[in-house]
C-alpha cells in the first residue's frame, strides 16, 4: 500500500511523546488552546465511556439518529484498517486531503512539545468536527474517561457509561471501584447519565459521583429493562414498550448494548422507527463479523470463518456465549493477543466451545504476545493448541483436517485488523 500523507505525518507524531499512554489533560487543554479551543464549537455532544459495548452502543445510536436524518459526527478507536476509521464527519469517513489538513494543523500548533498520538490525533478530530456542521457528536473514550483526551467537553448532551469489568489495571487500577472512578470521570454537572449493566462495586461509585454532580441517571434496571422474547427485543422505560427486531450485531452481549443505545435515543425523543432502525442498520466490524469473501475467505471455501476482536475477560465470556447458541459445528480458534491482557481470563470461557486453537503473534506489533506463550496459556485452560506463522498458516493448517470447520479469529482488535486489511 503507498503511503499517504497523513500516514506521513502519523508517523511524526508517533515521535512526540516516548509513551504511548500516558493519562493527563495538561498536554491536550495547552494544544485545544493553541488551537482557538474546537471543542467548545461542537455539535452536541454524547460521550461514550465503559470497558465493553462502547463502539457497538455508538454504531447504534448513529443508526437511530441518521434515520430521523440527522447529521452525526462520530469518533471512535482504535482503527482497525485505516486510521480514517476513527473519525467520521457528517456520516462520510472524514477524506484524506482534510485528515493531512488538520493533522498538519495540530503538528504545527503542537511546536513539538511532548504529547502523545492519541491526544494529538483526538485534537484533530475536534479540529474537524468544528469545521464541519452536524446535528450530534458522538464522542468514544480511548481509555478510561476522567483523564481521556476526550474529557473535555464541558456541558455534553448526554454521557453513558457502558458495562464495566477488569481491564488496562496498568492505568486504571486494579479493582472494579478505582476502574468505575476513572470512568465515572465523564459525568458531568447536572448533564444526564444512560448506565449500562454494572457489578454492584462499580455501579455505587457512579452513583455516588453523579449525586455529588446532580447528573440525573438513567440506569439499567432502574430506570429502563431490556430482554428478549420470540425472538425479538423487548426493551421498556418510563415512556413505554418497544417490540423491535434484534439487533443487527449478533450476541447476547449485544442485547445490553442495544438497550443503552435506546436509553440514549428515548431521552433525546427520537421515534420508535429510529429506534427499530438503531437495531437493523448498525454496522460495527470484528464484533463477531462473518467473513465472507476476500483472499482469505475465499482460500477456505466450506469454513464458516468469522472475525472478533475483543480481548478481556468479559469479551471472551460473551464470545463463549454466543458461540453456545450456534448450530453445532465443529470450531477451531485462531487466536493472537497483547501482553497487556489477561489471556487466561479470556481464553478459560472459550475452552469449552472450541475444539483446538492455533497461536500467531501478531506481526508489526511490539506488545504482542509470542504465538508460543498463547498456546501454553490455551493449553492451561484445557484448550488443546499449536502455533503457525501467520492466520493464513493457520487456517489452512485447519481446513486440512476440518474442512468444514467454524474458525473464530480472535483474542485483538489490531490482530482484527490486519485481517481486514489482508482480506480486504
Amino acid at each position: 500500500m503507498i503511503a499517504q500523507s497523513s500516514d506521513l505525518i502519523l508517523d511524526r507524531m508517533m515521535a512526540l511523546h516516548p509513551k504511548i499512554i500516558d493519562l493527563t489533560l495538561d498536554r491536550v487543554w495547552r494544544l485545544l488552546a493553541a488551537l482557538d479551543n474546537p471543542q467548545d464549537a461542537l455539535p452536541p455532544v454524547i460521550h461514550i465511556a465503559g470497558t465493553n459495548g462502547k463502539g457497538s452502543s455508538q454504531a447504534m445510536i448513529r443508526a437511530g439518529l441518521e434515520h430521523m436524518g440527522k447529521r452525526v459526527h462520530a469518533y471512535t478507536s482504535p482503527h482497525l484498517a485505516r486510521f480514517h476509521e476513527r473519525i467520521r464527519l457528517a456520516g462520510e469517513l472524514i477524506s484524506e486531503e482534510h485528515l493531512t489538513q488538520v493533522l498538519d494543523e495540530c503538528y504545527a500548533a503542537n511546536d513539538s512539545d511532548s504529547i502523545t498520538y492519541f491526544e494529538i490525533t483526538t485534537c484533530a478530530a475536534f479540529l474537524a468536527f468544528s469545521r464541519t456542521p452536524a446535528d450530534y457528536t458522538l464522542l468514544e473514550v480511548g481509555l478510561g474517561g476522567r483523564l481521556d483526551a476526550t474529557n473535555v467537553i464541558e456541558t455534553p448532551a448526554l454521557t453513558m457509561i457502558t458495562p464495566i469489568s477488569i481491564d488496562h489495571e496498568q492505568f486504571l487500577g486494579n479493582t472494579l471501584a478505582r476502574i468505575a472512578a476513572e470512568k465515572a470521570g465523564i459525568v458531568k454537572r447536572g448533564v444526564p447519565c444512560v448506565v449500562g449493566p454494572q457489578p454492584e462495586e462499580a455501579m455505587e461509585v457512579i452513583e455516588d459521583r453523579a449525586a455529588r454532580l446532580g447528573a440525573p441517571l438513567i440506569a439499567y434496571g432502574q430506570h429502563w429493562h431490556v430482554t428478549t422474547e420470540r425472538g425479538r427485543l423487548v426493551y421498556q422505560d418510563e415512556r413505554g414498550l418497544l417490540d423491535l427486531p434484534m439487533p443487527a450485531l449478533p450476541g447476547q452481549h449485544q442485547v445490553v448494548n442495544a438497550g443503552a443505545a435506546l436509553a440514549a435515543l428515548r431521552h433525546l425523543e427520537s421515534p420508535e422507527e429510529a429506534c427499530a432502525a438503531a437495531m437493523t442498520d448498525a454496522v460495527w466490524p470484528a464484533r463477531m463479523q462473518r467473513l465472507w469473501r476476500g483472499p482469505l475467505a475465499d482460500s477456505a471455501p466450506g469454513v464458516e470463518l468469522w472475525l472478533d476482536g475483543g480481548h478481556n475477560t468479559a469479551a471472551g465470556a460473551a464470545l463463549a456465549e454466543h458461540l453456545s447458541t450456534l448450530p453445532a459445528r465443529p470450531t477451531y480458534l485462531i487466536c493472537g493477543m497483547l501482553n497487556t491482557k489477561d489471556i487466561a481470563g479470556y481464553l478459560t470461557p472459550l475452552a469449552a466451545q472450541a475444539e483446538g486453537l492455533t497461536a500467531v503473534s501478531i506481526p508489526g506489533e511490539a506488545n504482542t504476545l509470542p504465538a508460543e506463550t498463547t498456546a501454553a496459556a490455551a493449553e492451561r485452560a484445557g484448550l488443546p493448541a499449536t502455533t503457525a506463522g501467520g492466520v493464513q498458516a493457520a487456517l489452512d493448517a485447519i481446513r486440512a483436517t476440518a474442512p468444514q470447520a467454524r474458525v473464530l479469529i480472535c483474542g485483538s482488535l489490531y490482530l482484527a485488523g490486519r485481517v481486514l486489511r489482508e482480506n480486504g
